[in-house]
């Protein structure tokens, strides 16, 4: 009898279509259009990489949401984080559809007035506020989210010279469940901290605390923590109404929900997993509505959303420079999007669509891109059909994060277009080019010739 021949076990995720000997292909069509945009003509007419924003499915995702809110909750008030994605065409979209701005440096804050928004609609948190940035922010009478005690005190002293009332909430930080807690930013609920900041605000009567407000993660995978602590911020504006015979008007639920991108190690896919906007409203909504809050007296919910809102309106067109075959014959493909602009690529598993008609047979591949960096990794293993040189791609799901964190590094930042309801497609940020990054620079007069 002859031994069987030893094969390692795998695990490799299955999905409907033509199945291959591991399962099935990623895709079952190219994605040759955007909002009915060719990605080849948009490619030619602006250049490779290309970041590519749907307005369309901006106005679609941050209307699924706001209705999976009000349907549940009759004061309810979105505020666009600017951190998320702060270029101007992005944001006065939100703005269009009734969000108002949410900014954490004077940098957000400033884009946020240039935008248009009056600072009334400007909720500003973070722990770095100068006190420039405050005295703006008091003037124009902006919900300013105290972070720490510095800032505190800092708030007190501009309230005394100038002898306006600022209007403050803070942030609250708690134990929801969630490891690790986020308890870097903020006052502790359960340790006390919350109250005695809110006691010194009470008693000091030098601004006027309209709100009580925290941000519990990032990338929230289930909804019951966000249940967990609007209970506990409800419990803390039941205290003030006892204690102070003080309303609160708003409670502000923060962000942190999850987008429909799939983490990476993570075995099923996000759409099949992660909640949704209902999931995440009804946990929030209930906590409120089951409260010990007076009816008469129901604070707005402000929810701070962004990576959930853009990261489906957000895709990057790329190229394919060359493929290869690592040392023990597996294939590579470098693109020409790094890391550098793509930084979600650390966290996320992308997924990738041939921009053009490719054949039945795929290959686990690795996706690089064109940085001499061994990190630039865009993903450890996918399956996708040959590509050849020259080949066009779609990478999904991108809208957050990559155009605010995106660096010039080794090569210069793509271009940003837009496809309008309409499908006009305008530009919304050019190309950077090399007096970009050398019209900052100067060269001391010693260091100017040289001779090789």
């Amino acid at each position: 009898m002859t031994k069987i021949k030893y094969e390692r076990p795998i695990i490799k995720k299955l999905e409907n279509s033509m199945p291959n000997k591991f399962g099935t292909r990623t895709e079952f069509q190219p994605m040759t259009h955007i909002d009915g945009a060719s990605v080849k003509e948009m490619i030619a007419n602006h250049g490779s990489p290309l970041f590519v924003i749907s307005e369309a499915t901006i106005r679609k995702t941050y209307r699924t949401a706001k209705r999976a809110f009000t349907t549940r909750y009759p004061k309810v008030q979105f505020a666009w984080s600017y951190k998320t994605n702060y270029l101007n065409a992005v944001c006065n979209t939100f703005h269009q559809e009734g969000s108002w701005a949410e900014v954490v440096s004077g940098f957000e804050y400033e884009k946020a007035m240039r935008n248009g928004v009056d600072g009334r609609h400007i909720i500003f948190n973070g722990p770095d506020k100068t006190e420039a940035d405050l005295l703006k922010a008091i003037e124009n009478k902006s919900l300013i989210h105290i972070d720490h005690l510095d800032e505190y005190y800092m708030i007190t002293k501009i309230a005394e010279e100038t002898k306006l009332r600022p209007q403050v909430a803070i942030r609250v930080n708690m134990d929801t469940g969630i490891y690790p807690m986020w308890d870097r930013f903020g006052f502790n609920y359960e340790n006390g901290q919350a109250w005695d900041v809110l006691n010194k605000i009470m008693m000091g009567k030098k601004m006027d605390l309209i709100g009580l407000h925290s941000h519990i993660g990032t990338y929230m995978m289930k909804a019951e923590p966000y249940g967990i602590a609007a209970s506990k911020l409800a419990d803390l504006a039941v205290g003030l109404r006892q204690k102070y015979d003080h309303y609160v008007k708003y409670i502000d639920l923060g962000g942190g929900f999850a987008s429909k991108n799939t983490l990476k190690g993570a075995f099923l896919p996000a759409e099949d997993t992660n909640p949704t906007f209902d999931d995440y409203a009804e946990a929030i909504t209930s906590a409120l509505l089951n409260s010990n809050i007076n009816p008469e007296h129901l604070p707005t919910l402000i929810l701070e959303t962004g990576r959930a809102l853009i990261d489906d309106a957000g895709s990057l067109l790329g190229t394919v420079i060359t493929n290869k075959r690592n040392s023990v014959g597996a294939r590579n493909t470098v693109l020409d999007i790094g890391v550098n602009i793509l930084f979600t690529s650390f966290w996320y598993d992308h997924k990738i669509t041939p921009a053009q008609e490719f054949s039945h047979h795929v290959e686990d591949t690795k996706i690089y891109g064109p940085l001499c960096m061994n990190i630039d990794v865009i993903r450890e293993n996918v399956s996708l059909p040959p590509l050849n040189a020259g080949d066009n791609i779609v990478m999904h799901r991108v809208g957050a994060y990559n155009m605010t964190q995106w660096m010039q590094f080794i090569t210069l930042r793509p271009a940003v277009v837009m496809i309008s309801e309409t499908g006009d497609v305008n530009v919304i940020r050019d190309s950077e080019k090399i007096e970009n990054i050398t019209d900052y620079e100067s060269v001391p007069k010693h260091l100017k010739s040289f001779e090789l």
